[in-house]
């Protein structure tokens, strides 16, 4: 057990991070901890080249799981090992504030080189196909109003689907302006389009219902299953669907559309700040992770911003 460990947990409690969050937290440092062990490294003697084998120990297939009972069967991606060492640096970090003997600083947990990864995201003529199939593919009307204004939600503000399916119906304002608490519980304002406005408009057109949430399924006579809110398994069972059916080959879900989302805007010029922003990033560097412009766009605007282009 890695001293403290517990005090620096109740503190990211006492910071109002989320339960899984915390969770999170605790199963890394648990797998340090048994590094640790293994290694038979004591924790006041860790060093720079201790972590050296700590990154080691996670690239290998014989390190512990976090459960600490059976062996891992599969290798690390550099994102997942950059978790467990950013875990690993706030760890330390809390020690040094809190006044207690720290071996290490936290800086000199370095992270490894994380290979630029680019998900593909569906041409925008597919997405649009996505976004309006529920008008044919739902057999009922009022979940085919429901489940499109959901989509045309996703897509015109960028938003997580957790995000969307926590939504409340006083979160927006007349204008189309929605006010979010998002990952970490930050704070943003994301944008409906006008014509996202009007679907929404028209899905709650037809609600009988008192339930603040905006959107829910649809119970039957039971009032008090009424009052539920959509899960994020359900749309993305049904977006799974709706791209079968339609036979998009390319892997799309909810966040697929955040990625679209995030993708034409870019291709359109739209400042990487402002998109940071917009999808409640915390580090612009996430942001030009998910940004992916594509070769057409890189060859217009090297045409057009180069300061000698056109010039003989």
């Amino acid at each position: 057990m890695l001293p403290h460990v517990d005090d620096f947990l109740l503190n990211l409690q006492a910071s109002k991070y989320s339960a899984k969050t915390i969770y999170n937290y605790e199963r890394d440092l648990n797998v340090f901890s048994s590094f640790l062990d293994e290694s038979d490294i004591p924790f006041d003697k860790i060093d720079k080249r201790a972590i050296t084998y700590y990154k080691a120990y996670l690239v290998s297939r014989d390190r512990k799981t976090a459960s600490l009972s059976r062996q891992s069967d599969r290798q690390l991606d550099s994102r997942s090992i950059n978790r467990m060492l950013s875990a690993l640096r706030g760890y330390l970090r809390y020690l040094i504030d809190i006044d207690y003997p720290c071996p290490l600083p936290p800086e000199a947990v370095k992270l490894t080189k994380a290979g630029k990864k680019h998900p593909q995201v569906a041409e925008l003529v597919d997405l649009i196909r996505l976004i309006e199939a529920p008008a044919t593919l739902e057999s009922n009307p009022r979940t085919a109003l429901r489940n499109r204004a959901m989509l045309e939600v996703l897509f015109a503000t960028g938003m997580r689907i957790s995000e969307l399916c926590s939504l409340d119906r006083n979160q927006i304002d007349e204008t189309g302006r929605i006010f979010i608490t998002g990952k970490g519980r930050k704070q943003r304002f994301v944008y409906l389009t006008s014509r996202a406005k009007q679907h929404v408009e028209a899905y709650l057109a037809i609600r009988q219902d008192g339930c603040p949430a905006l959107f829910v399924p649809y119970a039957g006579r039971n009032a008090s299953k009424a009052r539920r809110r959509i899960s994020t398994n359900y749309l993305q069972d049904r977006i799974k669907r709706y791209r079968d059916k339609l036979k998009i080959n390319v892997p799309t879900s909810a966040h697929s559309l955040r990625h679209g989302f995030a993708t034409y805007l870019a291709e359109k010029g739209a400042n990487p700040a402002a998109l940071q922003i917009l999808l409640g990033h915390e580090s612009l560097d996430t942001t030009t992770r998910y940004v992916h412009a594509s070769d057409r766009y890189a060859e217009e605007t090297h045409h057009k911003y180069h300061p000698l282009a056109g010039s003989g």
